[in-house]
């Protein structure tokens, strides 16, 4: 199981440094998030001066870019970095999509299924298979004169992920794409009881197994020794479970531990701008259910319990915090990244 560190925006410089660090500290990968900035030139940054370790974007935001694009940058980081770049799209929702990016939205799984076999089409021309000839509901590509064909390289199995949560989407992974990622807002009976069986029925309509769908999930996971240490990381977790789960498509999985209500009740909180209502109304149940609380060395036996078998990689959505926080933050954590990766 590998053990990758979930990143924000941040310069070059810091990308850079960031990555020798976390290779040095015996880490897997990073993941790359897109917010405020896009992902692609960190990511480059990053590569070239980390030349073990692996990346992705989880997610990059598909819609508003062609196709082709997603395609070019995918190949391209492919061929840079030696095949250790996975790109990982996800459809956002609707609110930046159109008042964001001024984009079209419609059904985001129908969209993204049409998506995916457009940017695989790309490469496959890239690949040289077959000439560019896409025709779906949204897109249609249907030229790529030699001239403006990307040079061929070693590294063409570009893997493509998409995020998802609810089962049309999961089904769409598990049809077409070469891994899933997995919502941060997540409990072991979700992925048992939902995202798995979609993923499953989803693979089985493409003469595809389960297994050809790797699972890159991101973790709260909570380290300390103290109730002192735990107290702001718990604080912190909290707020962000109750900002995930105040999003409407999200409430089901309230529901379905038996915390009915509590979605509607996030969302009203959060239109009032009340976070620390919203915090408050989160549980140490809910904490248990969405979130790893464990000390510092019980965290990788922790990881590996719940995770080993399901996930093929395992994202440490909180780390930073404590690499920026603490001087021993990055070597603690390393220890964790060592014990899961020898697992």
């Amino acid at each position: 199981m590998h053990i990758d560190v979930m990143v924000g925006p941040m310069t070059w410089r810091e990308s850079a440094d960031l990555a020798v660090r976390l290779e040095e500290a015996a880490f897997s990968g990073m993941l790359f998030t897109e917010t405020s900035q896009v992902p692609w030139m960190s990511i480059a940054a990053a590569a070239t001066a980390a030349p073990k370790l692996d990346f992705a974007t989880g997610i990059a935001v598909a819609f508003p870019r062609s196709p082709m694009i997603a395609a070019q940058i995918a190949w391209e980081m492919a061929h840079n970095t030696g095949g250790r770049f996975r790109l990982g799209l996800g459809s956002q929702v609707r609110g930046h999509i159109v008042r964001r990016y001024s984009t079209p939205w419609d059904k985001p799984a129908t969209q993204m299924r049409d998506y995916v076999a457009a940017v695989r089409a790309c490469i496959r021309a890239f690949r040289g298979e077959e000439r560019l000839a896409h025709e779906g509901p949204y897109y249609n590509l249907s030229l790529l004169p030699g001239a403006w064909r990307p040079p061929r390289h070693e590294f063409e199995d570009v893997k493509i992920d998409i995020s998802a949560v609810g089962p049309v989407m999961c089904r769409t992974a598990g049809e077409m794409c070469d891994g899933l990622h997995v919502h941060p807002l997540h409990s072991i009976p979700y992925l048992q009881n939902r995202l798995l069986p979609a993923v499953a029925e989803g693979a089985a309509r493409a003469g595809r197994s389960a297994d050809d769908v790797d699972l890159i999930v991101p973790i709260f996971a909570i380290a300390g020794d103290s109730p002192e240490e735990l107290a702001p990381k718990i604080a912190r977790t909290k707020t962000q479970i109750a900002f995930y789960g105040s999003t409407p498509n999200y409430a089901f999985q309230f529901d379905d531990l038996g915390f009915e209500g509590t979605g509607p009740m996030l969302n009203e909180l959060m239109r009032a701008g009340d976070i620390s209502g919203m915090a408050a109304l989160i549980t140490d149940n809910m904490l248990d259910a969405f979130a790893l609380v464990a000390k510092w060395d019980e965290m990788a036996d922790a990881l590996i319990a719940r995770y080993s078998g399901v996930a093929e990689r395992i994202v440490l959505y909180l780390a930073l915090d404590d690499i920026h926080a603490s001087p021993t933050g990055l070597s603690r954590w390393g220890e964790v990244a060592s014990a899961v990766r020898a697992a």
